[in-house]
C-alpha cells in the first residue's frame, strides 16, 4: 500500500456509519450503507454559498456524515476501533472517491487531503468509548461554516428491547396495521374530511 501509512501499530477508533431506521434512504440523495468508514466531509461545502444548496443537499449539509466507499451520506456514526491497516484503507477509500466524485487529478494528488480528513474523523472519536454515536449539526455563519458534534450513549434498557438496539431507542416505532376492530381498513384520506 503506497502513501507511507504502517499497517502494524496500536488501534485507532473511527466513526462507521450506522443506520437505526431507513430515514436516510429518503431524506439524503444517496444514502451511506451502514458499516461505512465516515468523515465529516465538510469540504464538499466549501466556498459553497447557503442559497445554493437544494433540498436533499441541505439536509446532508445540515446532519450528514460522509461515507468514504459510497459518498453517501449517514445522520449517525458510532465510534468503532480500526486496525492501521483499516485506517490506511479508509484513506485510501477516500482518496479514490475524491478522483471519482470530486475530479482530483489523481490518487497521489488525493491522498493528502484523504488523510488529513480521516485524522480528523479520527480525533474525533479519541476520547469516547467503542460504540458512542455521534451526531453531527452543520450550519453556515457569516460566510463560514460552524460544526457541533453530540455524542450519545446508550443505555442499559431501552422500551424498544436495549439487545435490539444496542441500547439506543428508536424516535418513532411504526407498526403495519391492515385492518380496524370491525376489519374494515382504514382510509386516511376519507378521515381528514371527518371533524
Amino acid at each position: 500500500m503506497s502513501g507511507g501509512a504502517s499497517t502494524t501499530g496500536p488501534v485507532t477508533r473511527l466513526p462507521r456509519t450506522i443506520r437505526l431506521d431507513a430515514s436516510d434512504a429518503v431524506v439524503f440523495a444517496r444514502a451511506a450503507a451502514p458499516g461505512e468508514w465516515a468523515v465529516p466531509g465538510t469540504f464538499l461545502y466549501w466556498g459553497r454559498a447557503e442559497g445554493s444548496l437544494g433540498r436533499k443537499e441541505a439536509i446532508a449539509f445540515r446532519s450528514g456524515f460522509l461515507g468514504v466507499e459510497s459518498f453517501g451520506h449517514s445522520t449517525l456514526v458510532t465510534v468503532q476501533p480500526a486496525t492501521p491497516a483499516e485506517r490506511a484503507a479508509a484513506v485510501e477509500a477516500l482518496a479514490a472517491a475524491l478522483v471519482a466524485h470530486l475530479g482530483a487529478p489523481s490518487l497521489a494528488a488525493a491522498r493528502p487531503a484523504a488523510e488529513e480528513e480521516i485524522a480528523l474523523s479520527e480525533s474525533l472519536c479519541a476520547g469516547h468509548a467503542e460504540n458512542t454515536l455521534v451526531a453531527l449539526h452543520r450550519r453556515f455563519d457569516a460566510g463560514t461554516i460552524r460544526e457541533q458534534f453530540r455524542t450519545l450513549k446508550p443505555r442499559d434498557e431501552t422500551a424498544f428491547s436495549g439487545s435490539h438496539l444496542q441500547g439506543h431507542d428508536r424516535a418513532f416505532q411504526f407498526f403495519e396495521e391492515e385492518s380496524d376492530d370491525n376489519g374494515e381498513t382504514v382510509d386516511l384520506f376519507d378521515l381528514r374530511g371527518r371533524g
